[in-house]
């Protein structure tokens, strides 16, 4: 769970900084947009990979950013998946690591090691 929340921040930043490299060195229509949106990506990578981190050391407060980059990689794995030729494959292994890393971090288990309590239950003594 933490390794594909990992690998999505990873994925993140990598597309940020080719972004980045393609709007400084390359010839974009707008490099001022792709170098923002370069920057962008490159901060929002940060989420995941907080995240990860803290669910590899088992804290709780991990579960809620882990969990937010699922709900806004869904829609990104659908776009990718209604677009036409490479896109499709990339589409398909994100909903794969989206779904996959969702179910982990929702499972009962999950929450016990992260030592989540549901509302209303007293801690055991």
């Amino acid at each position: 769970m933490a390794g594909l929340t990992a690998l999505e921040g990873a994925a993140l930043a990598i597309g940020g900084i080719y972004m980045l490299v393609m709007g400084l060195l390359g010839r974009p229509e707008s490099p001022q947009q792709a170098e923002m949106g370069g920057l962008t990506l490159i901060a929002l990578a940060l989420i995941p990979l907080f995240a990860a981190r803290g669910l590899l050391r088992r804290r709780s407060w991990s579960r809620g950013p882990a969990l937010i980059t699922q709900l806004i990689a869904l829609p990104v794995a659908w776009t990718l998946l209604r677009s036409h030729g490479v896109l499709i494959p990339a589409g398909i292994v994100l909903a794969a690591v989206t779904l996959t890393a969702f179910y982990q971090l929702v499972r009962p288990t999950t929450v016990e090691a992260l030592g989540i309590r549901r509302p209303g239950t007293t801690p055991e003594s």
